[in-house]
């Protein structure tokens, strides 16, 4: 490791198992859901057993009692007798009793998913469980009792007269024994199997910290790629990342090293086919064993997720064709889990990144697995996980989580928490993510504000960038509650734009720059870490404590930048730039110093300012730039920043593309636009309907020449479609057909044996335990199939076919008034009357048709289906439909 050597201490949670060689980090995982629910169930099973097998105890030993002759009378002895068996009946009923109690917990837990993490009841718990533990002498002497329960005493010989009654006491002895001798043998296995570190249902966790030796002022960044997407069909992406990473990141020596997602392609050369490819994943591993060892950095310090990508056609996590649990760095590692975290400490504050992995439990086939799927048992974790040091630490802490999801493309878990909650719960610095790559645009970033003010529907949409703007006043009471706010940065893809990030936390100050690098290797990086950027840095909360004095004013009294390169620096240069007139105009300019302490890192620069000069209302009055020259005499310069001392933010607004992936939940989306979908086709069918049969109201050609309008123009199209009945019946037929049957069939995995079939609802499969019971998976990811079919492809047929049947009677009407004309006049007519409406209309239906069929192709590649058997009702419906709308109108 370089001198920015890392003394390795790392945490992850429950129930993991790790190597530790050294100062390797120990990796706990926290989402064997598996594992968890069987030492449950064992849990429950062992109690039970101690129930019962104390029950019986207590009742045989209560009715057991023993009959002896002394001489010429006989005595009856029974449990109160002796002192040593009332304790022992006593203690039977408890421990049935207390087992009793702690089963009815163990099947509450079972059924909530609940975690027992109350310190104190968890040590009142395991003292109980220690009763059981003292039990085990009582039992041994209990076996090794005397044969009677009368006392005896040395050389005294008694007589039993009776012969059945020597049988029956001999019975009732070995019997006794017997049932100790179990409930010792289950007493011993319980005792062994609940240790003192486990708690409620046998969680485990081991807090580990990583100390960061950096700089005095509390200053470290990390390294983000995402979207790496390897594939056999494009070596180019894994060759740059070999040629250009491994020496970049040895001279910026990060903290951490974050790969967010899509490691791996997946997909066939044509794009059609997504599924897993072995020989991308040996490319992956030996690229970044490569990578690693050429950076210099500790592979502990690596944490690559799973993406989208990574999880084509994984039936089962930890399967065969679970290549990221074998392959990735984090498989290798040991982090099995969804929910991993790590913490970096420095003098003056604690840094925890929390990583989650909320992709598919069972992964389908692209393209309908494009969404994050995170579950009630994965936030219960990510809550755990970001509560660590809530009321462990003295040190101020910076939450940083990290995914491949944005939360636009995250659906809520089955009781409708979504990660948005959590986040805000905590009001975590940034969330960093991948996925959504830069053909989408360079601003996908968003800020998420808690709030009571917004209206039901600003729920399903963000028009801005920014929730809202901070207001002029600032309200410093203390009785104000907390704000819940966090950013979400979505950052660009390797695939095609070689991106990579830079994040930087100076003194809870968090900071970014992205880089790409398509035209090569990066000599020079420099990244301002203070002032921040207030287009997408600034927060409510950082106005809200400037305003009312809650920071320390010394981390204002600096520019801040840090610079790194692979040569010496000669010269940093800070410039401060004035917007106001309309033109920058420079206004200050300051030579930066490396920041000299014996801890730091060699990368920060400062230069000293008088913050308060620089106070403004307006958000983009000031801006920064610094410029650093090399002893080879090339500068470098950073890019033009807005800055606000007070915390304002600079607005800034996306374009449609933008809105359209970062501005709305699409999860929350589809089942309204789906719906509104049908209703809006079922309305076109059946109120034209119904104005026929039950107001007798007929919209007709003629009439719509004399009163022209909107209105009655589109109900008279729609009612000539409702006139053609065979057509109008089928139409409605197959909007049912799209509500109440599968759309088709396919082979879901990557290995092609198992069948799914697809509705409206998602994907039908039969469970993983394959009892016959079915299951829905990849809601809401169908609508990638669904919505474009219905918005595309039903809808524009439904409304060509009105309009075909329409051309039809103005060309009947036509005819007609022409029928009275002389021979001459007709020929002329119809000449002039060609139907050119017809023929532009039937282009359209070849264009729907062309788009149905390369629909279908992409679903024939991607689910390896044939197209006769697997999907013949949607396959063939709208063509055969449009051709017998095309037969039907060819005649007057």
């Amino acid at each position: 490791m370089k001198k920015g050597n890392l003394k390795c201490i790392e945490k992850m949670s429950y129930l993991g198992v790790g190597v530790s060689l050294g100062t390797v980090p120990v990796y706990h995982s926290t989402n064997l859901k598996l594992l968890d629910k069987r030492i449950k169930i064992a849990d429950l099973v062992l109690r039970f057993m101690i129930l019962g097998l104390g029950v019986v105890a207590t009742v045989l030993i209560g009715t057991d009692s023993q009959v002896k002759v002394f001489f010429s009378f006989e005595k009856e002895a029974k449990f109160t007798d002796v002192k040593a068996l009332v304790f022992l009946v006593v203690a039977n009923g408890l421990a049935a009793g207390y087992s009793l109690i702690q089963g009815l917990r163990c099947v509450v837990s079972l059924v909530r998913g609940s975690v027992l993490f109350n310190k104190p009841l968890a040590w009142a718990i395991f003292s109980a469980e220690q009763f059981h533990k003292f039990r085990v002498l009582d039992y041994f002497i209990n076996l090794l009792c005397p044969k009677s329960i009368f006392p005896t005493k040395k050389k005294k010989k008694f007589r039993i007269q009776n012969q059945n009654q020597r049988r029956v006491t001999r019975f009732h002895l070995q019997r006794r024994r017997n049932m100790n001798l179990l409930l010792l043998l289950v007493i011993l296995c319980f005792s062994s199997f609940y240790t003192p570190t486990t708690a409620g249902n046998g969680s485990k966790t081991e807090e580990r910290v990583i100390q960061t030796k950096g700089a005095y002022d509390s200053v470290l960044w990390v390294v983000q790629f995402s979207d790496l997407h390897f594939s056999v069909h494009h070596p180019d992406r894994a060759i740059d990342f070999h040629d250009l990473v491994g020496p970049a990141l040895s001279f910026i020596n990060p903290s951490l090293v974050l790969i967010t997602g899509d490691l791996t392609d997946g997909k066939s050369k044509d794009l059609l086919t997504m599924k897993q490819n072995e020989d991308e994943w040996m490319e992956y591993k030996t690229v970044m064993d490569s990578v690693i060892q050429r950076s210099g950095i500790d592979k502990s310090l690596f944490f690559d997720l799973r993406g989208n990508h990574d999880n084509f056609g994984v039936p089962d996590v930890g399967g065969s064709f679970d290549f990221f649990s074998k392959l990735s760095i984090s498989g290798q590692l040991g982090r099995t889990g969804s929910v991993n975290s790590v913490t970096l400490e420095t003098p003056l504050r604690k840094h925890l990144f929390v990583g989650l992995d909320t992709t598919m439990l069972t992964g389908l086939r692209g393209p309908t697995n494009l969404f994050g799927h995170p579950t009630d048992q994965l936030l219960s974790d990510l809550d755990l996980e970001l509560s660590r040091w809530d009321s462990q630490s003295e040190k101020p802490v910076t939450k940083i989580a990290f995914g491949h999801f944005p939360l636009s493309f995250s659906a809520p878990s089955g009781s409708g928490r979504t990660l948005e909650d959590v986040f805000l719960k905590h009001s975590i610095s940034a969330y960093l993510c991948g996925h959504l790559h830069i053909k989408f645009g360079k601003n996908l970033k968003r800020h998420h504000l808690l709030g009571n003010q917004f209206l039901p529907f600003q729920k399903l949409f963000q028009t801005n960038m920014h929730r809202s703007s901070f207001g002029s006043t600032v309200n410093c009471s203390s009785e104000v509650p907390p704000i819940q706010e966090f950013w979400e940065w979505e950052m660009g893809d390797w695939r095609w734009n070689r991106a990579m990030r830079i994040l930087a936390i100076d003194r809870g100050h968090v900071s970014f720059i992205d880089l790409n690098f398509k035209s090569g290797a990066k000599d020079v990086i420099i990244l301002p870490t203070f002032p921040l950027d207030s287009r997408f840095m600034s927060t409510s909360l950082s106005h809200h404590n400037y305003e009312c004095q809650n920071v320390a004013l010394s981390s204002y009294e600096t520019i801040r930048s840090l610079v790194f390169s692979d040569s010496p620096m000669v010269s940093v240069m800070a410039r401060v730039y004035d917007l106001q007139s309309g033109s920058l105009v420079l206004v200050a300019e300051a030579k930066m110093n490396k920041h000299a302490d014996e801890a730091s890192r060699e990368s920060l620069y400062v230069a000293p300012w008088n913050y308060k000069a620089y106070e403004d209302a307006s958000p983009d009055r000031y801006w920064l730039q610094i410029e650093a020259k090399d002893n080879m005499d090339r500068s470098t310069f950073s890019e033009l920043r807005p800055f606000s001392i007070n915390g304002h933010n600079f607005e800034f607004s996306w374009s449609w593309k933008e809105f359209l992936v970062m501005g709305c939940q699409w999860a929350a989306l589809y089942f309204p636009l789906f719906w509104s979908a049908l209703y809006a086709m079922f309305f076109i069918l059946l109120l034209p309907k119904a104005l026929l049969v039950f107001p007798k109201k007929i919209y007709t050609y003629k009439n719509f020449l004399t009163n022209k309008g909107l209105i009655s123009g589109v109900l008279w199209i729609l009612q000539e479609l409702c006139r053609v009945q065979t057509l109008w019946f089928c139409w409605v037929g197959y909007l049912f057909y799209l509500i109440l049957f599968p759309w088709f069939m396919g082979y879901i995995f990557t290995e092609a044996k198992r069948k799914g079939y697809m509705t409206f609802r998602g994907w039908v499969i039969e469970t993983s335990d394959r009892k016959g019971q079915h299951e829905y998976v990849g809601f809401p990811d169908i609508m990638v199939v669904v919505l474009p079919h219905l918005l595309f492809v039903v809808l524009p047929a439904i409304l060509v076919t009105g309009a075909l049947t329409a051309e039809r009677a103005i060309y009947r009407e036509h005819m007609l008034a022409s029928s009275g004309k002389k021979k001459d006049d007709i020929d002329l007519n119809s000449r002039r009357c060609n139907r050119r409406t017809r023929k532009l209309l039937f282009v359209v239906c070849l264009v729907i048709c062309t788009k149905h069929f390369m629909n279908c192709r992409t679903l024939t590649k991607a689910y390896d289906m044939n197209p006769v058997f697997h999907f013949m009702g949607y396959g063939v419906s709208i063509p055969l439909l449009l051709a017998y709308a095309i037969g039907k109108t060819r005649s007057a």
